[in-house]
């Protein structure tokens, strides 16, 4: 046998080891157990507004879906604002807000891999039993924060890039300006719902709160209700599963599971029934499958 036979014959034996360590390496991958779940894949990092906490939705609905699924979520309740900038960083794996202008530009941006209408309540502004803006009995949101401003009352806003804090600003924009923020009679509180509701309530001033939390709190405070039944007054919560773009850490299979859970028809009912047994009526309207116009 000639040199270049053998060294055909040396190249064949070497590329007929490599062949055979492929195909052994292939049959173990194809057979290798999936990798095992780990603590950290069994955390969901919930983003959401205070105000799903406050109210106590979240304290009925997670031990259901914990039980249910064996995933353990971890809620950050900041105003939907920074809740939704934390979808958008990658740092939570399932967003609950109610700001829907903001969270469209972010949508509309690939941040959020689906974006679900979930349920409804109201805003409703709130004040001491007093009234020194004479706001009572009005159905207009608009001409309350007109006559707060004219007379002036002392007025705490969110202050904190909340859905309630952007609600608060289209209204004073249809006013005729920006927040008044330099006004001696305006205070912010930078802090959540509950925290603000309180705020008003040592001040004796004008706030505007979700419905949900104000029921929830309304035996702490001495505030009451001065004017709802506006449609400006309309408060829409939608889920956001975060895109796995935004960073590795996204856990994409437990932020869509919990998203699931939310627009599921038992956890719909389960919605509906909230706070009817404590206070009289519902804290929030199941919309999960109707038209979404927000």
């Amino acid at each position: 046998m000639g040199r270049r036979s053998r060294a055909v014959e040396g190249g064949g034996r070497r590329w007929g080891a490599v062949w055979l360590a492929c195909i052994a390496f292939s049959s173990t991958a194809l057979h290798r157990p999936p990798p095992p779940i780990t603590a950290q894949s069994r955390e969901i990092i919930l983003a959401t507004t205070t105000s799903t906490r406050d109210a106590g939705l979240l304290d009925s609905l997670l031990p259901v879906f914990e039980r249910q699924t064996g995933y353990h979520v971890k809620v950050i309740a900041v105003g939907s604002g920074q809740a939704l900038e934390m979808g958008r960083r990658g740092d939570a794996d399932v967003v609950l807000a109610h700001a829907p202008a903001a969270e469209r530009v972010l949508a509309d941006s690939g941040y959020f891999r689906e974006r679900r209408l979930v349920m409804h309540n109201d805003f409703v502004i709130v004040g001491p039993a007093s009234d020194p803006a004479g706001l009572r009995g009005l159905s207009d949101a608009v001409a309350a924060m007109r006559r707060i401003a004219a007379t002036p009352a002392t007025f705490v806003s969110r202050g904190d890039q909340s859905g309630t804090h952007k609600l608060e600003q289209s209204l004073w924009k249809l006013v005729g300006g920006a927040p008044p923020t330099g006004a001696r009679w305006y205070v912010e509180s930078g802090q959540g719902m509950a925290a603000t509701l309180q705020m008003a309530d040592q001040k004796r001033a004008y706030t505007i709160t979700d419905r949900a939390t104000y029921l929830a709190w309304r035996d702490k405070v001495q505030l009451v209700p001065e004017v709802e039944g506006d449609p400006l007054l309309y408060n829409v919560y939608h889920v956001m599963e975060v895109s796995p773009n935004n960073a590795p850490r996204v856990n994409t299979v437990g932020g869509k599971a919990f998203a699931d859970f939310l627009v599921a028809p038992e956890t719909q009912a389960r919605i509906g029934e909230f706070g009817h047994s404590r206070f009289g009526q519902s804290l929030f309207v199941p919309d999960a499958g109707k038209p979404d116009r927000w």
